[in-house]
């Protein structure tokens, strides 16, 4: 099923929270919507659903216009990240209650049978019995996408699916969310703040801020050629600098980086940790502190214009605190410095 939204705006009191947002998500994608808080992301996610309605504006379900379609009858399943499950209610309760208030009527031998495959799939076989205070976190976020399933949705929305949950779940799940997806083929639209969890699961990453779309691509395309400063600092970490140009060339910072896309003048060249290497530059740089992690080591440096840079050596770099060298800028996202 493919969704389209065509010129979208939503405004709540005086705060316009989306600004003519238009977006095309095709049949069987996942795509990830990402954004500061504030950005507009679950507004989407919530018109899409039918939770909340447009002001102007329309949104498609393939060539049927679903702007003003009540959230019943749109076919959405929608994935809270705090699950939303009736605790007294069963596992097997809980994913069997859509498919029995639903207008499809089916038979108690079809429900049961339906659960069972669903708990196979979310691999919480034999569980069906449990209550939800019985069972971990992520295995409830299971039971809620198995719940959303039921109703063989059109198009599945998940609103920050894996917010609740600690680092390694939410690493697990989300491979696991991906396998289902590759399996299924429903298009999926999924709202999170978290760009590692936004770049591991989707097709297409739609960056948001204010309201608006910035940029969007594969996360190939978001990561590797980022087309603002924004988009560049709000997906990970980056160091600003700033140098002037000349001939393709920038001085920074007391040595030099190639960038001959950009025009002469000043401009902000931001680097990442793994775009700077110690020891084979011409940037003069004082080590301020040596961090060791079980793979590596990761150094605080402080350049001769007094910029802070952060970046990683293999664990068997000899280097201390006060040691002095130099570091090479590898690759850098430069803008042009505007006033």
């Amino acid at each position: 099923m493919k969704i389209t939204l065509d010129h979208v705006v939503k405004t709540f009191d005086t705060f316009r929270a989306v600004h003519g947002v238009s977006l095309e998500i095709g049949s069987g994608e996942l795509v990830a919507l990402l954004g500061p808080s504030g950005s507009g992301k679950t507004t989407i996610l919530r018109m899409v659903a039918g939770l909340e309605f447009a002001d102007e504006g329309r949104i498609f379900f393939g060539d049927q216009d679903a702007t003003d379609i009540p959230v019943r009858e749109r076919g959405v399943g929608f994935v809270f990240q705090h699950y939303a499950l009736f605790p007294h209610m069963t596992l097997a309760e809980n994913i069997s209650f859509g498919m029995e208030v639903s207008k499809r009527k089916r038979s108690k031998a079809e429900i049961e049978a339906r659960v069972q495959q669903l708990l196979a799939l979310v691999r919480l076989d034999g569980l069906g019995n449990r209550f939800p205070g019985q069972i971990s976190g992520g295995q409830r976020q299971r039971v809620a996408l198995a719940r959303a399933l039921a109703v063989d949705p059109k198009v599945l929305l998940l609103d920050e699916p894996f917010g609740a949950l600690d680092a390694n779940v939410r690493r697990d799940l989300r491979r696991w969310l991906r396998e289902i997806h590759d399996e299924l083929g429903i298009t999926t639209l999924f709202v999170t703040h978290d760009q590692e969890e936004a770049l591991d699961l989707a097709d297409r990453v739609v960056i948001l801020d204010q309201g608006q779309i910035v940029q969007q691509g594969t996360p190939e395309e978001v990561c590797r050629t980022p087309n603002s400063p924004f988009v560049t600092r709000f997906l990970g970490d980056a160091h600003r600098l700033t140098g002037n140009v000349q001939n393709g060339v920038a001085y920074v910072a007391g040595g030099t980086v190639s960038l001959p896309s950009i025009e002469d003048g000043t401009a902000e060249i931001y680097v990442r940790p793994a775009d700077l290497q110690w020891g084979e530059g011409d940037i003069p740089a004082t080590i301020t502190r040596v961090i060791d992690r079980p793979d590596g080591r990761r150094l605080l440096a402080r350049l001769a214009d007094g910029s802070d840079v952060e970046f990683d050596v293999s664990p068997e770099t000899l280097v201390s605190r006060g040691q002095t060298g130099t570091v090479r800028i590898v690759r850098a996202h430069a803008f042009p410095l505007t006033a």
